[in-house]
């Protein structure tokens, strides 16, 4: 999985992945295989819709936590540092670092975790 997202990064480094598309993907993927971790907020894309977007993924892996919002047609990615439940840092990351930075962060807790490192299987495929 970590090689799978350092690809993605690539990709979305050098504009060629949907950058909606991705984040879809991605927060299906996370919810499937981390749902402990993982809180994914959608929102009807126009109002009255069934349609949904998400927008908001929280991913939190021991004391690292990431963040994704939309705001708009614009993504803002964090990475958070927390201490016993305190948040004592925020980065806000380009999406490539911030999905680099998160697949690292799986790999770190799969070696770990029995439950990441199943997590990581099924992403991995």
């Amino acid at each position: 999985m970590v090689d799978d997202f350092d690809l993605d990064a690539a990709e979305l480094r050098a504009g060629g992945a949907d950058l909606p598309r991705f984040v879809e993907v991605l927060a299906a993927k996370l919810e499937d295989t981390l749902p402990q971790n993982t809180v994914v907020e959608r929102r009807s894309v126009r109002f009255l819709s069934r349609e949904k977007q998400v927008a908001s993924i929280d991913v939190t892996l021991g004391d690292d936590g990431f963040g994704l919002r939309r705001d708009g047609a614009r993504v803002v990615t964090v990475r958070r540092k927390v201490v016993r439940g305190i948040t004592i840092r925020n980065d806000e990351l380009p999406v490539a670092d911030w999905v680099t930075g998160l697949g690292a962060a799986i790999a770190r807790e799969a070696g770990e975790s029995s439950a990441a490192h199943v997590a990581l299987s099924g992403l991995l495929g």
